[in-house]
């Protein structure tokens, strides 16, 4: 495994990391023994970072974390969640003072800790990040002692460059894979200059990067990707990263062209990210233990040729610009 500096906060974090969503909800079932399991095989490849969320099943995703940390001891991970998405309604006017500290409260609860690493905004309206008095609560938050540092998480590059401002955002975490280019350019470098740490969600594209999929594919009932393809449930970028299916389909065949041998698909995809140094740490998910052993040796694959990466930009102006560019 290899390491990166978290931007201005002083500390090293994998490469991988682990999205722990998918044990959580949202991606259909997934038992807490392979939950368990698939964090243990992270962290005994040398993860150590760990992106979770207050509404991942509800708490269920903290919590099961906190209970494999207190088991493990030794050095904790730096953990990462979430806090916003349990205002109802979801609107700028919730992300307020009672509600934000409330919801930190809850996740020092679920996450067993004192002080929380980091809390990121979690993919709050547009208008947000144009109160700064919402981000006024996060340093007063911090100055008590109950997080380390806040970063945000963002649908859109506008809202990133806008958080950016902040001096007190550490971290942008944003969708960038393959089908999902455009954070590599002004925002990269913006990020850069300002030592900003990048986190990298869905870099598996909910799985189509994985090459495993094909029309035929079924998804559970409680499976984000069969109730959000069209954004019924939230932000439909973070389904398929917003490509329409059947696209995605025809273009990963593309992808599969280009792969060396001895190396899978969601690997050959994960080690993509990893060739752009604004980013600090990406985040793919795993159900069990295998799928995330299998995601953490993507840290040391080799480097992606010139000529790869220029097959994959042109696949991505050619195929899939049209669709997703514009809009996020």
């Amino acid at each position: 495994m290899h390491y990166r500096k978290f931007g201005r906060t002083g500390r090293e974090v994998s490469d991988i990391g682990f999205g722990a969503w998918a044990i959580g909800g949202a991606w259909g079932d997934v038992s807490e023994e392979d939950a368990r399991g698939a964090l243990h095989a992270a962290l005994d490849a040398g993860t150590s970072f760990i992106d979770t969320a207050d509404v991942y099943g509800d708490g269920r995703s903290e919590r099961i974390i906190a209970e494999v940390l207190k088991e493990r001891g030794g050095e904790r991970p730096y953990v990462a969640t979430k806090a916003g998405r349990r205002a109802v309604p979801h609107t700028a006017d919730e992300y307020n003072r009672a509600n934000l500290t409330a919801f930190v409260e809850r996740s020092l609860k679920n996450l067993s800790t004192e002080c929380l690493d980091l809390v990121q905004l979690h993919c709050p309206p547009t208008e947000v990040f144009y109160r700064p008095e919402v981000f006024g609560v996060l340093d007063d938050l911090v100055q008590a002692g109950k997080l380390r540092n806040y970063g945000v998480s963002v649908e859109k590059v506008e809202e990133a460059l806008k958080a950016i401002e902040y001096p007190g955002v550490v971290s942008v975490q944003i969708i960038y894979n393959i089908f999902r280019q455009r954070p590599a350019g002004l925002f990269f470098r913006e990020a850069k200059a300002k030592d900003v740490a990048v986190i990298v969600r869905v870099p598996l594209a909910s799985g189509l990067l994985t090459g495993k999929m094909n029309a035929a594919t079924q998804f559970a009932a409680d499976d984000h990707r069969a109730f959000n393809r069209n954004g019924e449930a939230f932000d439909k970028g973070e389904t398929f990263s917003g490509v329409p299916y059947d696209i995605a389909l025809e273009a990963v065949e593309e992808v599969r062209k280009l792969m060396p041998e001895n190396v899978t698909m969601a690997q050959f995809a994960l080690r993509w990210i990893l060739m752009e140094d604004a980013v600090t740490v990406v985040i793919p998910g795993a159900k069990n233990a295998a799928q995330a052993q299998a995601n953490s040796m993507a840290s040391n694959i080799p480097s992606i040729s010139p000529e790869q990466m220029e097959a994959l930009r042109e696949l991505y102006r050619d195929r899939i610009a049209p669709h997703v560019h514009h809009l996020w």
